[in-house]
């Protein structure tokens, strides 16, 4: 399976000004080309990691954003940092304790503009605890694709506590200071694919 219903994830839109495409409608993710990653201070600089499997969907109404919803469900075995030791302990219970909670979750509840900005507010589940969240969307684009189709792009970003939902493992430097930050900086980018009718 793949798929931020955190991502953001996931998960959001909006067309205003892009004529004919977006009409009200169900999308899901292309996951082969889209992503979910997060960033977290290490030492003194930031590891990225990403999710390679996943899945998502979004309703969606050009006439009225405010309706725009979106779900995302992440297998958290997938998670990928480039390293297989550091992976491993990712999955341990000392972070994403995959065995006991093997899915993030993430459900929007509510879309509002803030000045120039979209954002969609909801509830993620992380590590067995729910807490909401609220990211930033923004809207790239839409139009046919090669295959007959319809396709959107779509941009989202949030920032996370960890501790908030129960990740606390640290380790402290002799010489002062934790080796990982708290902050998780994350990121979705979307190419979704228009449901056909009745399906």
């Amino acid at each position: 399976m793949h798929r931020f219903s955190l991502t953001s994830l996931v998960a959001l839109v909006l067309v205003v000004g892009f004529g004919e495409v977006a009409t009200a409608g169900s999308w899901r993710v292309d996951t082969a080309h889209s992503t979910v990653s997060f960033k977290v201070r290490h030492l003194f600089s930031k590891v990225t990691g990403q999710f390679t499997d996943w899945e998502g969907k979004i309703e969606f109404d050009a006439s009225d954003l405010s309706q725009t919803s979106a779900e995302v469900k992440i297998v958290a075995n997938s998670v990928d940092t480039g390293n297989d030791q550091r992976d491993k302990h990712l999955r341990s219970k000392d972070f994403f304790d995959v065995k006991q909670y093997p899915t993030l979750e993430f459900r929007s509840t509510k879309v509002e503009k803030r000045d120039d900005q979209w954002v969609m507010i909801g509830d993620l589940t992380l590590h067995g605890q729910t807490r909401p969240v609220e990211m930033t969307f923004s809207f790239l684009g839409a139009g046919p694709d090669p295959w007959g189709g319809q396709r959107a792009g779509f941009t989202a970003a949030t920032t996370i506590q960890r501790k908030d939902f129960g990740i606390e493992w640290n380790a402290a430097l002799d010489q002062g200071g934790m080796v990982l930050g708290e902050d998780v900086q994350i990121e979705i980018e979307i190419e979704a694919v228009e449901d056909e009718p009745g399906r």
